[in-house]
C-alpha cells in the first residue's frame, strides 16, 4: 500500500512540475526577455489569441535573452515546431542577445507572407524595436499579420506586384484623382465654349436650311463582317514569392529577419 501511495505521490509531483511547461508551450506570447509589463502581456495575448482563432492561423511572439548558440532562424523555427502550434502560422522572435528579429513562417504562412511581405513588416516594426517600444512593435506586427492573411485569402498575397496601401496612399490617390478630373473638366468646357456659336431664332424651319448645302446623288449601305481572334497574354507579373528552408525537425519554413 505504501508503495502504491508513493508511486501516486511521484506521479502527482511530476504532473505538477510539467503543467507549467505545457501551459507555456500553448501560449502565443512568450516574453522570456521581460520586455512587456503585465498589462501589456495580457493585452497582446488576448489580441493574438483572437486573431489566431479567427484566422485558424497561429500568430506568435517570442522574446529571449539568448539564442543558445543557434541562429535567429534556427531558434524561431525550432520554437514553432516543438511547441504544439498549428501547421499554419508565423512566429516573431526578438532576441536581445545580439538584437536580432526574425519572422518564421510555416504552412499557409509561407503563402501569405512572401519574402517581400516579411521585409515590409520588418520595416514597419524595426523602428519601434530600436526605440525599445516593444509593445507597439508587437501590436503593429499582429495587425499587419491579420491584414496580410486576410488579403491572401480574399485576393492574393501581398508581394512586389501587389503592394499594401497605407491610409496616406489612399488619401493621396483620391486627391490626385479629384484634381485630374477637375482639370480635364475645365479643359473640355473651355474647348466646347470656344467652338460654340449661338444661332439666332428663326421664324420658319426652312430658314435654318442653306440652299445648295446638301446634294444627295447616291446612297448605299456597306455591311462589314469581322473576325476577332483572342490570345491569352502571358503573365510575367508574378511576385517574388517565398523562399523556404528545412528546419531541424524536417519541417519546411519560410522567413526573414534582421537587426534592430
Amino acid at each position: 500500500m505504501k508503495k502504491v501511495l508513493s508511486f501516486l505521490f511521484v506521479i502527482v509531483i511530476i504532473s505538477t512540475l510539467c503543467a507549467p511547461a505545457f501551459s507555456a508551450a500553448d501560449a502565443r506570447v512568450i516574453d522570456d526577455a521581460s520586455l512587456l509589463s503585465d498589462s501589456e502581456l495580457t493585452s497582446l495575448t488576448s489580441k493574438l489569441d483572437e486573431i489566431s482563432e479567427r484566422q485558424d492561423f497561429d500568430v506568435v511572439v517570442v522574446t529571449t535573452n539568448t539564442l543558445d548558440g543557434k541562429s535567429a532562424m534556427e531558434y524561431a523555427d525550432d520554437y514553432y515546431d516543438y511547441n504544439n502550434y498549428r501547421y499554419d502560422g508565423c512566429l516573431l522572435l526578438v532576441s536581445m542577445e545580439d538584437r536580432d528579429w526574425w519572422i518564421s513562417t510555416k504552412g499557409y504562412g509561407i503563402t501569405a507572407l512572401t519574402d517581400y511581405g516579411i521585409s515590409y513588416i520588418g520595416d514597419e516594426i524595426v523602428d519601434y524595436l530600436s526605440d525599445a517600444e516593444y509593445f507597439e512593435a508587437f501590436e503593429k506586427y499582429s495587425g499587419l499579420i491579420d491584414n496580410f492573411v486576410t488579403e491572401a485569402k480574399n485576393d492574393a498575397p501581398y508581394d512586389t506586384n501587389h503592394e499594401p496601401k497605407s491610409a496616406s496612399d489612399i488619401i493621396l490617390a483620391v486627391v490626385i484623382s479629384l484634381i485630374v478630373g477637375l482639370v480635364i473638366a475645365i479643359i473640355v468646357t473651355l474647348v466646347l465654349r470656344s467652338r460654340y456659336k449661338p444661332v439666332r431664332l428663326k421664324k420658319e424651319a426652312n430658314d435654318y436650311f442653306v440652299n445648295g448645302s446638301l446634294i444627295l446623288r447616291r446612297s448605299f449601305d456597306h455591311f462589314i463582317y469581322s473576325h476577332v481572334t483572342r490570345e491569352r497574354k502571358s503573365d510575367n507579373s508574378n511576385g517574388s514569392g517565398s523562399s523556404t528552408h528545412t528546419s531541424s525537425s524536417g519541417s519546411i519554413h519560410g522567413g526573414g529577419g534582421g537587426k534592430f
